[in-house]
């Protein structure tokens, strides 16, 4: 529950200005995820959110940077280990199969894992596509996830 609430938190800061821990709370109801004000801060804590000043003027609620903090990364770690149920290879292309819900939370994991050999992701519900260099590549990176889980 906890990295299914993380990953909508993620979400939902990525699609809107939300500016207060009060505003997150409704925003995360509206989508039927109650969550009290302590949760809400803990989860800003673990997640590594800042504030930034958005395209209003206003202040909201924003994600570091890659590498910006180091906690970031390794909760990232813990939410992909926890959502990934498996993994293949097609050619240059790396095919994971997350838990419903979760495919946005392992691609922001595997962006921040900065792999030289990643060109790029894309996440879907379930699915993440990892185009990589090539096919001997893929298939080190797929030993390597495989190892991980």
């Amino acid at each position: 529950m906890k990295s299914v609430r993380q990953e909508k938190i993620l979400e939902l800061i990525a699609q809107g200005e939300i500016e207060t821990q009060h505003g997150l709370a409704d925003a995360l109801r509206k989508v039927g995820l109650d969550s009290t004000q302590a949760t809400i801060s803990r989860d800003i804590r673990e997640l590594g959110l800042t504030k930034e000043l958005g395209p209003s003027g206003r202040f909201r609620y924003a994600a570091p940077r890659q590498g910006v903090i180091s906690g970031h990364s390794e909760r990232l770690g813990t939410i992909f280990r926890e959502s990934v149920t498996s993994v293949a290879v097609a050619q240059n292309l790396v095919v994971i199969r997350t838990l419903p819900g979760l495919a946005n939370a392992a691609g922001a994991a595997l962006d921040g894992m900065e792999v030289s050999s990643l060109v790029g992701t894309l996440a879907g519900d379930d699915t993440v596509f990892l185009a990589m260099t090539d096919v001997a590549a893929a298939e080190r990176f797929q030993a390597e996830i495989s190892k991980m889980l």
